[in-house]
């Protein structure tokens, strides 16, 4: 990726302890080469040896960043606005904490635990410490999206609201596909991205507008999955719990090309599937109907067919005779592994040749 390309992928991995104190500049090799010039990163002072080792796959479009990290250990300081440009920074832990001690020039640690987030400006030196082994997505945007948002002071929030929801399934959407957009989804992709977070800062989301239909869905879904196994889930409780209105959600679906009620059903096909085809602690087809709320077992049977082709009776057969042949060839004895007691399959004694001088 160059300067002169609006979008594209970025990984770089300097986890591994053969990089030592040199593992910021063998990431910022990368970065700047992967990112180009448009996007400088800031500089850091990691202190101590290997201080910074840490794995990230990025996404840019335009003048927006989307980084998934894993840090293996990450401390030290960074070295203010300038290098880095004028940068709003929203750090989304999804496992471990990331402490910071200085933010906006004061002296204070606010510390971003797992399930919370951080959104600030690239501002005087901060201070930092991630503990060992956790995962966050942090986004790089620019300035505006923190206009009007508690004057521009760092905002500390939960990841389960709502409007966070939305930005984080943006977020994925946008890493997943970057390399796939034209010029035209990039900017799209960006714009949403930046509306998305202003949403998200400010506790609004405005549901009616058609670029963010893809977000709320992919939101959806990720809700539906968390919750598959309770019986209440619905597209009312999705939109509650999205704070839309059913019709919204419904409307957001259709980008999907799969309404909400198929796709519950479609994924809970997929976990009662997986578990038939488990060959310990199988359930019945009656239990898998009934854990994953189908009304009965010829209902299920007959949704399983429709999506699979096969009966769920003919399927476990199948992989049951399948298994069985597997296990029967891993013990069947290979060519030169003779039954005990008898000779190697093509080796002849002495009795099988005719002795010299006795023809007859």
């Amino acid at each position: 990726m160059s300067a002169r390309q609006p979008g594209g992928a970025f990984t770089a991995d300097v986890t591994g302890p053969e990089h030592g104190e040199n593992g910021f500049a063998v990431f910022r090799r990368a970065w700047d080469t992967q990112t180009g010039e448009a996007l400088p990163l800031p500089s850091l002072d990691t202190g101590e040896r290997g201080a910074f080792r840490i794995g990230v796959r990025a996404a840019r479009a335009h003048d927006a960043v989307i980084a998934d990290v894993r840090f293996a250990h990450f401390r030290g300081r960074t070295s203010g606005p300038g290098e880095g440009g004028d940068r709003v920074l929203v750090h989304l832990m999804r496992q471990g904490s990331w402490r910071f001690t200085g933010l906006g020039g004061g002296e204070a640690d606010v510390t971003v635990p797992d399930g919370s987030f951080l959104a600030r400006r690239n501002g005087p030196p901060t201070s930092f410490d991630v503990r060992p082994g956790s995962r966050a997505t942090v986004l790089i945007l620019p300035p505006s999206v923190l206009q009007g948002v508690s004057g521009g002071r760092p905002v500390l929030g939960s990841n389960r609201s709502s409007e966070m929801r939305v930005l984080m399934a943006h977020a994925r959407m946008v890493r997943e596909t970057v390399r796939d957009l034209g010029p035209a989804g990039l900017l799209g992709a960006r714009d949403a991205l930046l509306e998305l977070t202003r949403g998200a800062l400010r506790r609004e989301f405005d549901a009616v507008e058609p670029r963010l239909a893809p977000a709320l869905a992919r939101a959806a879904m990720e809700l539906a999955d968390e919750h598959l196994a309770e019986p209440d889930l619905s597209p009312s409780l999705l939109a509650r719990r999205l704070n839309v209105s059913v019709r919204t959600l419904h409307r957001a679906f259709a980008t999907a090309e799969e309404p909400v009620a198929a796709y519950v059903r479609r994924r809970r096909l997929e976990q009662a599937r997986r578990e038939l085809l488990t060959p310990w602690d199988r359930p019945s087809i009656a239990e898998a109907a009934a854990r994953w709320h189908f009304a009965d077992s010829s209902h299920f049977a007959r949704a399983f067919k429709k999506q699979y082709g096969e009966a769920p009776s003919r399927m476990i057969a199948a992989a049951e005779e399948e298994r069985r042949l597997r296990q029967a060839d891993s013990h069947r004895p290979s060519a030169w592994e003779a039954p005990s007691g008898s000779e190697r399959p093509g080796r002849r004694t002495g009795n099988d040749f005719p002795l010299l001088g006795n023809a007859n």
